[in-house]
């Protein structure tokens, strides 16, 4: 494996996780390619194959769509997220794709400074590194 497709991939998830951390909401879908997909599923969701999960955008321009709703139509008490990610293993790369696995540990924090866990996973990318 390239260390450079490696470094790569761990930047760009840094760089992600990073955006969402420091609330820069805007910039988050510029790290998908048009056609990219995101999809939150539950374990059980996934364990059964089912497609669709709790959030699901097929395209960059749904992840906008979703960030434009989240700052204007939903209402919600003042929070902030941290992202916990690691290891990352690229697993493969072909023809400029890179395949990536990393576990990942989401705290929120409410504005009174509660710290709750959100959520617990596992990222599955596909990263293109041309």
């Amino acid at each position: 494996m390239d260390i450079r497709v490696r470094l790569g991939v761990e930047d760009l998830i840094a760089a992600y996780s990073a955006a969402i951390d420091e609330d820069r909401l805007e910039d988050w879908p510029d790290f998908f390619v048009d056609a990219g997909r995101y999809n939150i599923l539950t374990r059980d969701d996934f364990d059964e194959g089912l497609p669709f999960g709790v959030i699901s955008a097929q395209s960059k321009a749904m992840l906008v769509d979703r960030v434009t709703a989240l700052r204007q139509a939903n209402i919600y008490e003042p929070h902030g997220y941290r992202h916990i990610v690691g290891p990352i293993r690229v697993l493969s790369e072909e023809g400029g794709i890179a395949e990536a696995r990393s576990n990942f540990v989401v705290v929120r924090i409410m504005k009174d400074g509660t710290t709750d866990l959100f959520v617990t996973g596992e990222y599955r990318d596909k990263v293109d590194v041309r």
